[in-house]
């Protein structure tokens, strides 16, 4: 259910490692997607000596509103 506790929780666990809050509601594709995105965006703010570390921070938050707004299975 969207703004449950469970959901906020997810949120802040997605913040803080990209794709831990969808593994936590069961959501594996979603978490190998976030994770994925987050680690390839990370890899290329890396080697562009941080000039895209904005987009990486971006990604962590996408992956927290997205945790924060499922609405369950059904």
């Amino acid at each position: 259910m969207r703004g449950s506790s469970g959901n906020i929780i997810a949120a802040i666990a997605s913040f803080f490692i990209p794709s831990l809050g969808q593994l936590a509601q069961g959501r594996i594709l979603a978490a190998f997607a976030h994770f994925s995105i987050t680690a390839l965006l990370l890899i290329v703010a890396s080697a562009s000596v941080g000039i895209l570390a904005p987009l990486v921070f971006l990604a962590m938050i996408v992956s927290c509103l997205d945790a924060a707004r499922w609405g369950g299975r059904g």
